[in-house]
């Protein structure tokens, strides 16, 4: 299946969405995989720990990225209902790790992971800037790399 993340292209044999230690993620977290659960033609796998959402269609790769992209950017718009000063932001981080053959640390082959980091910033004129970066670390997306 092709992979397109906003202009970054690949092929790859499927993409599973994590949502890791349920108890402990955030509301919006949450948000994101449960709009995953209405994208068709995917298979939900719960753990103990985690729950994965597999998909292995383009078609369900848009209709994901599309489904994601609504609820962060319905999180960005609802600082302005707050009438606090408030902007929101956020942004993809790519991440890829593997050894000289290939692995990932855990034995598996090399795969690509996307996660999302989340913007804020208070403040109004005459305020010193307040910025935070946070890293949702319980939601992650995995593309998985060619079988060989």
């Amino acid at each position: 299946m092709r992979v397109d993340l906003f202009g970054l292209t690949m092929e790859a044999p499927g993409v599973t969405f994590y949502l890791w230690s349920p108890w402990r993620c955030s509301a919006l977290e949450h948000k994101l995989f449960d709009a995953l659960k209405t994208v068709p033609n995917a298979t939900v796998e719960p753990a103990p720990d985690e729950v994965r959402l597999h998909i292995a269609e383009q078609k369900s790769w848009k209709a994901a990225l599309q489904h994601l992209s609504r609820v962060l950017k319905g999180w960005q718009e609802e600082a302005s209902d707050t009438g606090r000063e408030e902007r929101r932001a956020w942004r993809w981080l790519i991440e890829g790790d593997v050894d000289a053959s290939g692995y990932d640390m855990q034995g598996e082959r090399a795969s690509l992971w996307a996660y999302v980091r989340l913007s804020l910033d208070r403040g109004g004129p005459g305020e010193s800037e307040k910025c935070e970066d946070i890293d949702l670390n319980g939601f992650g997306i995995q593309v998985w790399g060619s079988k060989e």
